[in-house]
């Protein structure tokens, strides 16, 4: 499911809230996807939109939709 998120994000431009966990915590973020690779993904927070960073899908918790988005793409 993680997976299809990602892709969504990637496809349509759209942010993600994504959990994850680091050293000792866990974090929550929305974030939109700039690639998809086999091992990880590049991303963008809304926070900072200027430099990608990479996470691996392996740290990625749970994902869903953001906040006011519903999944519609056909609107």
């Amino acid at each position: 499911m993680i997976q299809r998120f990602l892709e969504y994000s990637l496809r349509y431009g759209k942010p993600v809230k994504v959990m994850w966990i680091t050293d000792a915590q866990i974090l929550s973020r929305n974030l939109t996807v700039t690639r998809v690779g086999e091992e990880d993904f590049d991303y963008v927070s809304t926070q900072n939109k200027k430099s990608p960073r990479t996470m691996l899908k392996s740290d990625v918790l749970s994902c869903s939709y953001a906040r006011g988005d519903d999944g519609d793409t056909l609107k």
